[in-house]
């Protein structure tokens, strides 16, 4: 790469602010078109329409903005000579609504997720209550450990972006069923010359993968009938959402789902409201009288 600072910056991403390999090959890829761009130009205006031309959508065009800023702020600290971050500014992206799992979605789910192998079953289904229940991310939830589980006091200990660590209560029927799996089926999966710790076992009895967690739920999804595969990050959302609807406060969510910032919890209450106005639409007595013709 010709970019300056190109393997400082990605030492700095990843063993210092403790980047995922995932994002880190994100930076990469952004890093990358950038550098392809200035094979044609040096002028930061004209990448703007650079990304058009590569028919990026503008929510992709603003993520690669933004790890452009990112590097550019790198280099500037180590007195590297940058473009004037004020002109490279990211497009503005309408956030629509996340799509959330409902409960009846879930049920449908569950059932589907039932193959001829007992163990396997049981090892399905609990990947679905623990996505639903806990409402992690896939990497989050392949992470997870057998020590990770405190069924004592309820809870499970996440590891999420950058290493951060956060408690996750469990709800009592998650509780049981998570130790009975542990305790009946878990050691059923597993192979003798293959000790693992994690809670989750895949049919190669090894720690599953996002590939795994993904071909799972696709298959699952056409069993049930759905034009397209649950995504995992749909179960995230729809327990989000859940947890509102029933009282919870943006605080604890946020705590929950392991947030940042709290400006990423608070699009779950468009959500909730989005819901209310369908339900006065549908159910308030109002709805069921006809307009009185005037004419």
């Amino acid at each position: 790469m010709s970019l300056d600072l190109w393997v400082d910056f990605f030492e700095d991403l990843q063993n210092v602010r403790g980047r995922s390999r995932n994002t880190v090959l994100a930076y990469r890829r952004d890093l990358e078109l950038y550098e392809k761009f200035l094979e044609t130009s040096k002028d930061i205006q004209e990448f703007y329409g650079f990304m058009e031309k590569q028919k990026l959508s503008s929510r992709s065009q603003a993520r690669i903005i933004s790890s452009l800023r990112t590097y550019f702020k790198y280099c500037d600290k180590r007195g590297t000579k940058v473009p004037d971050l004020k002109k490279v500014t990211p497009p503005q992206v309408k956030v629509g609504l996340p799509k959330v799992l409902t409960p009846d979605q879930f049920e449908k789910l569950f059932e589907a997720a039932r193959v001829d192998n007992n163990f396997r079953t049981a090892r399905n289904q609990v990947t679905l209550l623990l996505l639903f229940g806990v409402g992690c991310r896939v990497s989050e939830l392949i992470g997870l450990n057998v020590n990770d589980f405190n069924e004592t006091e309820g809870w499970v200990c996440l590891s999420g972006k950058g290493g951060k660590q956060r408690i996750v209560p469990l709800a009592e029927k998650l509780v049981k069923e998570l130790k009975d799996y542990l305790r009946l089926v878990r050691p059923s999966l597993l192979s003798a010359d293959t000790p693992v710790n994690s809670i989750l076992i895949n049919d190669k009895t090894k720690r599953p993968s996002r590939v795994d967690i993904w071909r799972w739920l696709a298959a699952w999804s056409a069993r049930a009938g759905f034009a397209k595969p649950i995504s995992p990050h749909k179960f995230r959302h729809g327990c989000a959402t859940a947890l509102l609807d029933a009282g919870a406060d943006l605080r604890s969510i946020q705590m929950l789902l392991g947030h940042s910032s709290i400006q990423s919890t608070q699009i779950y209450t468009s959500v909730t409201t989005k819901n209310l106005v369908e339900a006065v639409d549908t159910h308030h007595p109002f709805s069921q009288i006809k307009p009185k013709d005037h004419n």
